[in-house]
């Protein structure tokens, strides 16, 4: 028969080694069998038999499981992010350089990125307007006019 303190280091180990292996993953998947490892090695140090600490991995690794999941999903759940260009569409940009489909010129700045840029409907927009990109054509966004902010004058009094 395998003398306790050796399965306890045994456990021990293997533990450690589940530990350093997730590490190296993603996903919060490998760390179960690791906790569940401790447990064993720790029931191992107190007198429990062999299928006991059998026994105790697996329970251990199963309570484990049920416990890190939901942590484990809200920290490895992928933000939805737009691929490349289309992060920018639907977005507001202001016009730093007018848009004149005739000229050739246009230029807006979307967040912190300045793209040129052409107007859907060919019409000519201002510098210093606000437009909303609604497209993507080569490296240029197609844009629309917003319509301005109200004035103050049919906004409700403020209490």
């Amino acid at each position: 028969m395998v003398d306790q303190q050796v399965l306890a280091w045994v456990w021990m180990v293997l533990a450690i080694f589940f530990f350093v292996a997730e590490i190296f993953t993603t996903g919060f998947f490998i760390i179960i069998f690791g906790v569940g490892a401790l447990l064993a090695s720790i029931a191992a140090f107190l007198g429990v038999g062999f299928v006991g600490q059998l026994l105790v991995f697996v329970l251990g690794s199963a309570v484990a499981l049920f416990l890190t999941r939901p942590l484990a999903e809200r920290i490895s759940r992928p933000e939805p992010q737009g691929v490349a260009i289309d992060r920018v569409l639907g977005k507001r940009a202001v016009v730093l350089q007018t848009i004149d489909p005739i000229a050739n010129t246009g230029m807006v700045r979307v967040e912190t990125e300045e793209w040129r840029a052409e107007s859907v409907d060919d019409t000519v927009i201002p510098k210093g307007s606000v437009v909303e990109v609604v497209g993507v054509e080569g490296v240029r966004l197609k844009v629309r006019p917003l319509p301005p902010p109200s004035q103050g004058g049919d906004r409700p009094p403020q209490t």
